[in-house]
């Protein structure tokens, strides 16, 4: 699924236009990288927990000429899903 599925489906879902279904999309989506970008983290209950990990710098290799590399640390985003969206994804 991408964007204007999630927001055709959110629009039916709702009863809003496309339009407003977007408009909430993108602020939810808006607060969410804001939140993100204070290192902050956004739990939302049922659904998972967003958040900001440190990574360490580490040694890589290019794979094409085999040369080893230096990967910088970073800070990246993570996400870790709650018990219930893992029960939920898990079922076969």
């Amino acid at each position: 699924m991408n964007k204007s599925e999630l927001i055709a489906v959110t629009a039916e879902n709702t009863g809003l236009t496309k339009k407003d279904a977007e408009r909430v999309l993108n602020a939810a989506l808006d607060a969410i990288t804001a939140s993100l970008a204070e290192h902050e983290k956004v739990q939302l209950s049922g659904f998972g927990t967003f958040e900001v990990k440190y990574r360490e710098a580490r040694m890589g290799r290019n794979l094409q000429t085999k040369e080893p590399s230096r990967i910088p640390a970073a800070w990246v985003p993570a996400f870790k899903p709650s018990k219930a969206l893992r029960d939920l994804i898990g079922k076969e």
